[in-house]
């Protein structure tokens, strides 16, 4: 432990579990206090007082407003006041082609990882204002950033949230408050586990799949990396970083591939010295 959040106070959606949990844990161990929200009511409370006393659990659905108006209002009532927000609650939500998707899904996709992260936002600053400083995360994801990564209700919602994000950053700063996101690749929590191996249990299965498909030969993507990155965004050492959106990915949305890429595997772009590229077709200067 090296105190990096001593004092601070956190509130957590979706904290019963993946970057949530994760996230709540590096937390208190770093010296913070933490709230969390999360709908796994039986969970939660258990992981929380796994904590001990410097975790509390509520049971907090973030499609209800109401819902997320209170865990900002019970973090200020057990523990004095709320420093860090971290808007990390989501679903896989609608799957399929767009022609077939359900208007009923879409919207209850958008629900929770768009409208969720508005509430968190709002009530954070409904309370951070009058103090003037505080720290907002929320989370995004690579599919927000580029097409042909998540499905469609997905990709939406987590683009919205980039640009709320920078949005909301440029209204707030001037009380002092940051507001960033965080955009990670596939990551080995218990909802890609549920998703991509059928099993929300099998993380350690999933995470010999993602080893092999990482370009960091052999490195996946965990919770804890994501805990890394919002513990980061949220303490003093990125005091200066606000409307940033920090991708979290090994390098995929970059061009980093566990094999050749299209470019080296076709042109032998980094496999030894070449002329360089001309016009029709000549090399060297």
């Amino acid at each position: 432990m090296s105190g990096k959040l001593e004092g601070k106070v956190a509130a957590i959606t979706g904290g019963s579990s993946g970057f949530g949990a994760a996230s709540a844990k590096l937390f208190v161990s770093e010296g913070a206090q933490v709230m969390i929200g999360d709908i796994q009511d039986e969970k939660g409370a258990a992981f929380a007082s796994s904590l001990g006393d410097a975790a509390h659990f509520i049971h907090c659905d973030v499609t209800q407003e109401d819902d997320v108006a209170a865990l900002v209002d019970q973090a200020v009532s057990n523990f004095g006041q709320l420093d860090i927000m971290y808007n990390n609650a989501g679903i896989g939500g609608a799957l399929g082609p767009i022609d077939t998707t359900p208007a009923a899904e879409w919207a209850a996709t958008l629900a929770v990882l768009l409208n969720g992260t508005f509430y968190g936002m709002k009530h954070a600053a409904r309370v951070m204002k009058p103090r003037q400083t505080g720290a907002i995360v929320s989370t995004s994801s690579i599919a927000g950033v580029g097409g042909g990564i998540g499905p469609h209700a997905y990709t939406a919602a987590k683009s919205a949230v980039i640009g709320l994000t920078k949005n909301v950053a440029s209204e707030l700063c001037r009380w002092g408050i940051r507001v960033n996101a965080i955009a990670p690749g596939t990551m080995a929590t218990s909802m890609a586990a549920g998703m991509l191996v059928g099993d929300p249990d099998d993380i350690e299965g999933l995470k010999t799949i993602l080893a092999k498909d990482s370009p960091l030969a052999g490195r996946p993507g965990t919770a804890e990396d994501i805990a890394n990155a919002a513990l980061w965004l949220v303490s003093e050492a990125a005091g200066y970083v606000s409307g940033h959106i920090l991708v979290v990915d090994a390098g995929v949305t970059t061009g980093s591939t566990a094999g050749p890429g299209v470019y080296d595997e076709y042109v032998g772009l980094f496999d030894e010295y070449t002329p360089m590229a001309r016009e029709d077709g000549r090399y060297g200067l």
